[in-house]
């Protein structure tokens, strides 16, 4: 795959592609902020837990 065919290619996908409306941007939003928090609530479960098993590591 050239360079040509890639462009083609990029071209036609921007031809396709359209602005997200108000509520299709406000649910990924929603999505990608609820995604953040639970990675988050996951890291602090896992440090509270190495914490309470060995409490001296934590400092």
């Amino acid at each position: 795959m050239g360079i040509r065919d890639w462009l083609s290619q990029a071209a036609r996908t921007l031809k396709l592609a359209s602005k997200p409306d108000r509520e299709e941007l406000w649910l990924s939003v929603k999505i990608t902020v609820l995604g953040m928090g639970a990675v988050g609530l996951i890291g602090f479960v896992i440090k509270l837990m190495a914490s309470i098993l060995n409490p001296g590591a934590g400092t």
